[in-house]
């Protein structure tokens, strides 16, 4: 026979051991379920490295300005010995250099991308597989380098002469070239955007660009309001200090909104000249002697 004490004694062991075997149960449980969670955060989370992304970027890099002229005109709105001697002129003369883990080659196609397609920093990330802060900087060293060869880039204009024997051109003696504006959309704060409104109700700003006959950019002027009439923007180029300027008896070939301005030969329907691609003569000799002096 068990006593009362002993009896108590048995109740308080077999509790104990109870109570013990559902701590064991329950830290059982907790240890499995920790090792599943961290099977999925290792089986779905890719980790980060540069040597992962290269075979991804080395292509992109092929398709861009490698299989085909067409390709590359339609991404970078050049063929691809154009891009190459752009690439030559950045690595001698724009002080360019290949990094260890990107090209000359990719960050101009960079520069391009955004020129051409208006594409954002976000896109240009996700196409080239680059940090943002990567896209940016490089960004910015293209810039400065093509604003450094801005003396190669920007010819000094030859005035057409007697002996000159292309049709286009030999009717305009003492042409400079020909110049027009043209809108470029932007982003802006909204408090700026009525005076940046064209009248199409598009948000840009009106760049005046001068050409030679060989369409080697002269002059270009950046800054004006979309708003802002053709007319105003060409008298402000022609009286800046370092403007655009036009020698005494030669003239740029212009539109109708560049009438006001003595120093350019603007198109006028009645007067029987245009402009165009291919041979198109003056109706009248005499009409265009008198316009040209």
């Amino acid at each position: 026979m068990l006593t009362r004490y002993m009896r108590k004694c048995l109740v308080l062991f077999l509790v104990e051991e109870l109570v013990a075997e559902v701590v064991i149960v329950f830290f059982y449980m907790l240890s499995i379920n920790n090792s599943r969670r961290v099977r999925r955060r290792v089986a779905y989370a890719q980790p980060y490295g540069m040597l992962s992304r290269i075979p991804d970027q080395v292509l992109h890099m092929s398709r861009l300005f490698l299989d085909s002229d067409v390709d590359c005109i339609s991404n970078l709105r050049m063929d691809r010995n154009s891009f190459e001697r752009l690439c030559f002129l950045m690595r001698e003369l724009g002080g360019l250099v290949d990094r260890r883990y990107i090209s000359v080659e990719e960050q101009v196609s960079m520069f391009l991308s955004i020129l051409a397609h208006h594409k954002k920093n976000r896109v240009i990330k996700f196409d080239f597989r680059r940090s943002g802060q990567t896209v940016s900087h490089y960004i910015h060293i293209v810039l400065r380098a093509i604003l450094s060869l801005h003396t190669l880039f920007l010819v000094k204009p030859t005035p057409v002469t007697d002996d000159l024997t292309d049709s286009r051109w030999k009717w305009f003696k003492g042409c400079l070239g020909v110049l027009d504006g043209t809108y470029i959309d932007l982003h802006i704060p909204s408090c700026d955007k009525p005076h940046f409104r064209t009248r199409k109700g598009r948000i840009s700003t009106n760049v005046l660009g001068a050409c030679d006959r060989n369409m080697m950019f002269v002059y270009v002027l950046l800054g004006w309001e979309g708003s802002a009439a053709d007319c105003r923007v060409l008298r402000n180029a022609v009286l800046r200090p370092n403007g655009l300027k036009v020698p005494k008896g030669n003239y740029f070939l212009g539109d109708n909104a560049t009438q006001i301005v003595r120093a350019f030969l603007s198109r006028t329907e009645g007067l029987g000249i245009t402009i165009r691609s291919g041979d198109h003569q003056p109706k009248d000799q005499s009409t265009t002697k008198s316009i040209s002096t």
